[in-house]
């Protein structure tokens, strides 16, 4: 496929499940209303993230496996059905059970669609310009992300039932099928080892594979990290009030969907290699200044969004630099790194640790120390290109 025209027909209902994959964000708007309509303790209603996110440690590598067998237009078609049917289920029946089911199919359709569409994408566009669709394939999962609320709160203001969400997100995962399984795309396949469970672990041995699945981990990490911490930062740091510190996860996704798009252009002419260095050194540089610059809000908002900006494309010039190295175990490669999304769970408590016993501001150094780690990767892969010429 590396050097076929981009051929529209093929990458747009690839491009649509990148919508579908965004469904999974539901979780938030979903624990907020079923709050307000359900009466449940702050613990129980944890359990409907949880319930979603599980899936991403479990699943993913034997998702990755199976894929391998029975091709990834396949498995995403599944994942998008599965998807489909998780969302009916808190519309049509309405109890607390339900809601739980629900997000649980939803974040069981989500793992498969995460580890399929990627590398689908993979196959469908020239070799070159992978990382810009890749990056473009964020930015539509971005939107997806952000019409959920306000989606939630018009057809409350105008039917008197939020939960319509859930169905028009359900109809629109059974179109995509629909659209998907009616184009024939052909695909890279797997060649030499039979991928398993232990030929997908195996290739942690390869320092490069197991270097790029670090850098996922580590990338997620950052972003969960900053969102869980950020208000907490900004009001001790730089002295916000509460309402305009927790207002600055918005910035910081408004700066990665931008991030996504300028992206999707940008990487058309820089390299993958370059866009993953010049990635690494804005966020790092951003997140040094956010600890030692002297407190001023127009500052933190300008840093906030320029975060936002550098962590934008990480995952997907990670995921297809990998990718296109080995191409025949892409099925494999996409499980380890949807594994990786796990690097969410486990660095914000980290964090929140530190920050406990140290201050706010080494509980940010956590991040620096991540960006730190990306930075030496990119610049290894760099190095090891300049080697190679």
């Amino acid at each position: 496929m590396n050097e076929k025209k981009i051929e529209m027909r093929l990458v747009a209902p690839v491009l649509l499940s990148f919508f579908v994959m965004s469904f999974v964000d539901l979780v938030g708007i979903g624990k907020d209303r079923v709050a307000g309509d359900l009466e449940k303790s702050d613990f129980i209603l944890g359990l409907i993230p949880f319930a979603a996110f599980i899936w991403f440690f479990i699943l993913s590598v034997p998702v990755g496996i199976i894929q391998a067998r029975v091709g990834k237009k396949r498995m995403l078609n599944a994942g998008m059905t599965i998807t489909g049917i998780g969302l009916f289920i808190p519309y049509f029946l309405d109890n607390f059970v339900a809601v739980i089911a629900g997000f649980a199919l939803l974040g069981i359709g989500n793992t498969i669609v995460q580890v399929s569409a990627n590398p689908l994408l993979v196959d469908v566009v020239p070799g070159r310009r992978a990382s810009s669709f890749l990056s473009f394939s964020q930015f539509i999962k971005a939107i997806g992300s952000m019409l959920a609320a306000p989606l939630a709160a018009v057809f409350a203001s105008r039917f008197g039932d939020w939960k319509l969400l859930f169905l028009v997100y359900g109809i629109i995962s059974f179109l995509s099928v629909l659209w998907l399984g009616s184009v024939k795309i052909e695909e890279t396949t797997a060649t030499g080892t039979k991928a398993s469970m232990a030929s997908a672990f195996r290739l942690l041995g390869n320092s490069y594979i197991l270097m790029m699945v670090l850098s996922i981990f580590l990338v997620v990490g950052i972003d969960v990290g900053f969102n869980y911490f950020s208000g907490k930062y900004l009001a001790a740091r730089f002295g916000f009030e509460e309402v305009a510190a927790q207002s600055g996860r918005s910035v910081y996704f408004f700066g990665r969907m931008l991030g996504t798009f300028a992206g999707a252009l940008i990487l058309t002419k820089l390299s993958s290699t370059k866009g993953f260095l010049y990635s690494a050194i804005l966020s790092i540089i951003t997140i040094l200044l956010i600890m030692i610059i002297p407190a001023s809000n127009a500052a933190a908002w300008i840093l906030v969004f320029l975060l936002g900006l550098g962590v934008a494309n990480i995952f997907p010039l990670v995921f297809s630099l990998t990718v296109q190295k080995y191409p025949g175990r892409s099925n494999e490669i996409s499980g380890l790194m949807m594994m990786a999304i796990s690097g969410g769970a486990l660095i914000p408590p980290v964090i929140g640790l530190v920050s406990d016993s140290l201050g706010v501001v080494p509980g940010m150094g956590v991040l620096l120390l991540c960006t730190v780690y990306l930075l030496i990767v990119s610049w290894i892969i760099i190095r090891k290109k300049l080697a190679d010429i």
